[in-house]
């Protein structure tokens, strides 16, 4: 299901025609290979702009449909073509100069497209403000074509939800078989950019958010330490644990779209190796139960580490428990404490104020909001006691202890290891509107997410057809480690396969 405010929106936009859009080559190229046709003038912002437009009307209106895409930008061609100026001029501001890029639909950006976060409930929220990454990805020359489609609100609504799905957006379609869920909440930045909508996009995640999307949709993503990158002005969960991050086709993509999102600040492409692995211990987590053709393919991929130079060391998740429970409540009780705070920040057309006031407006339009699952968790949340509850201290206090010293910094010390590599999850799964998301393979997200530290998921091949990524995860801090462990697998490994856009997986 589609709102209308949705069509609305996008017809606001002229859409080029494939024919109109020319004859440059926007599918699977690179950052790098983009920058190259507009250096050699092969292709301009302005040509590579119309050509994505015209794939996302295709593609993601028509054909497969994939709904990833939730609104465009009506000034982005006039951004290419100013862009294209300055490039004439003898300007070139960098990698991302010209090239266009999809930004998730729950963070701010200056122009007429609402910040929804995938809710009717925030239809109204046209802020014209740009959320600080954007700023800077704006400063660094990037195109901002349009906003993805979301799980709403971030998937922090209900416990029965179905990833990808959010009123405002419709159900995103998992490119390589469309019946599976391209997993949440990044959803439209997963599926957008596996089908080459756009050259990389940003996601957000707070447990899951980007690497899982990215997993399932044969991409990297990298969920950054906690404050790598500026995080105000994105509709929020959780400050303990919400961060942007990039989502791309290449090691190297998601780098360059990095070192613009902390505004030039670090330079983590540039310190890419093909070598970095050479003598590196890596602790080794397999979990247990895994599924013979996940086994088999992160078997495969632990010994392309190998190859690569690394030494893999076995180890076993220590006993975690009360981490699950801690967090839940961490996340319920800044979820209404940071909520409140960012719609206070909101234009006058959005009514809702309130956590409790969205709670009501979703009561209110149930038949649009509410049609597959309801709001536990908001319902939780409304109920907590503040951030100076005791229990929501000691919980946050709890979560840190297991999920970093006990937990990831733990399992180093004890492999004398510098990263820890794992599946990031299995195949996707069906989006179920009956049931919700039923999955209960493996997951790394959570140890990083809550301790705040970095997780890079890489794709290490396909099982039954569908996409599955392996996890390279560090201490605080350690973000170019796992960019340059992942980079160096990947360059052996060359395990990404462009999607097919079938109407449901080889493998049922």
């Amino acid at each position: 299901m589609r709102h209308p405010i949705l069509s609305a929106v996008l017809l606001a936009v002229a859409i080029p025609s494939a024919a109109s859009a020319g004859r440059v080559t926007v599918e699977e190229a690179s950052i790098d290979a983009l920058q190259a046709q507009m250096t050699a003038h092969r292709a301009s912002s302005v040509t590579l702009t119309r050509a994505y437009l015209a794939r996302i009307a295709a593609m993601d209106r028509k054909g497969p449909a994939l709904a990833s895409v939730i609104a465009l930008n009506p000034a982005a061609l006039a951004q290419a073509k100013a862009l294209d100026a300055e490039r004439k001029a003898g300007r070139v501001r960098g990698p991302l100069h010209g090239v266009p890029l999809l930004i998730k639909d729950n963070i701010e950006t200056a122009d007429r497209t609402a910040t929804t976060a995938g809710s009717l409930a925030l239809a109204g929220n046209v802020t014209a403000r740009d959320a600080p990454l954007v700023a800077a990805l704006r400063r660094a020359g990037a195109v901002i074509l349009g906003k993805t489609n979301l799980s709403e609100w971030a998937n922090i609504r209900s416990t029965h939800s179905m990833s990808g799905w959010s009123a405002t957006g419709g159900l995103v379609r998992n490119p390589y078989a469309l019946d599976r869920t391209a997993c949440g909440s990044s959803s439209g930045s997963g599926a957008a950019v596996a089908a080459s909508f756009a050259a990389a996009a940003v996601g957000t995640e707070t447990d899951g958010s980007v690497v899982c999307p990215s997993s399932v949709n044969g991409l990297v993503g990298l969920k950054p330490t906690l404050g790598l990158i500026d995080g105000a002005r994105i509709v929020p969960i959780s400050h303990s644990q919400d961060t942007p991050g990039p989502m791309a086709r290449s090691v190297r993509d998601a780098a360059l779209l990095l070192d613009a999102m902390t505004g030039g600040t670090h330079a983590f492409a540039a310190g890419l190796s093909a070598g970095a692995l050479s003598g590196v211990r890596v602790g080794v987590i397999r979990p247990k139960d895994l599924r013979p053709d996940l086994a088999a393919r992160f078997d495969a991929a632990v010994d392309v580490l190998r190859a690569a130079g690394a030494v893999p060391v076995a180890v076993v998740m220590p006993d975690l428990d009360g981490l699950g429970a801690a967090e839940q409540l961490v996340l319920e009780t800044e979820l209404k404490a940071d909520l409140d705070a960012y719609l206070a920040t909101t234009p006058p057309a959005v009514t809702t104020r309130t956590l409790a006031e969205v709670i009501a407006f979703n009561r209110a339009h149930a038949a649009e909001e509410m049609p597959y699952f309801a709001q536990e968790f908001f319902e939780a949340a409304v109920k907590t006691r503040g951030l100076d509850d005791p229990a929501y201290k000691a919980a946050r206090a709890t979560s840190l202890r297991l999920a970093g010293r006990q937990g990831i910094d733990a399992l180093l010390a004890k492999a004398g290891a510098r990263l820890l590599v794992a599946p990031t999850y299995g195949a996707a799964w069906l989006s179920d509107p009956v049931y919700g998301d039923q999955y209960d393979g493996p997951s790394a997200a959570t140890l990083p997410a809550v301790a705040g530290y970095p997780h890079l998921t890489v794709p290490m091949g396909l099982v039954r057809g569908l996409p599955v990524g392996l996890s390279f995860i560090a201490t605080k801090g350690a973000d170019a480690t796992v960019l340059g462990a992942g980079y160096a697998y990947e360059q052996r490994a060359h395990a990404r396969v462009a999607p097919r856009y079938l109407p449901r997986t080889e493998g049922r």
